[in-house]
């Protein structure tokens, strides 16, 4: 198989083996990029959070974010109130502060969406 990408994927789809991962500074989180490109009014990706891996102190976007859990569990912050998710459970961050723990012994997986895009 070749590993040029047909031109009508281009802007259009993204293969499993062709995602973006994005920059973090948070030790175990990966984040890779869903959307075909990070030019729209929105962004997609997944992230993947190892056992043991925290967000320690909330952070504060001026974005409206929506995630799916996927696979996992995660115990998620948003604003006073704390959260125990599990696999097929959503959430909604509309400006408020945040943050995140994966206590569990397995890695959790999201799929994110934010609004406008980070990145």
């Amino acid at each position: 198989m070749s590993d040029t990408k047909p031109a009508a994927e281009v802007g259009r789809v993204v293969r499993t083996g062709g995602r973006r991962r994005l920059g973090t500074v948070t030790d175990g989180l990966v984040e890779e990029l869903l959307s075909p490109n990070i030019g729209g009014p929105f962004e997609m990706f997944l992230s993947t959070f190892a056992p043991g891996a925290v967000l320690p102190e909330a952070t504060l976007r001026d974005t409206e974010e929506e995630g799916y859990l996927v696979k996992g569990e995660l115990d998620v912050w948003i604003g006073e109130h704390a959260f125990q998710l599990s696999a097929g459970d959503s959430f909604r961050i509309a400006r408020e502060p945040f943050r995140w723990a994966n206590r569990g012994e397995t890695e959790a997986m999201v799929v994110w969406v934010i609004s406008p895009p980070t990145y």
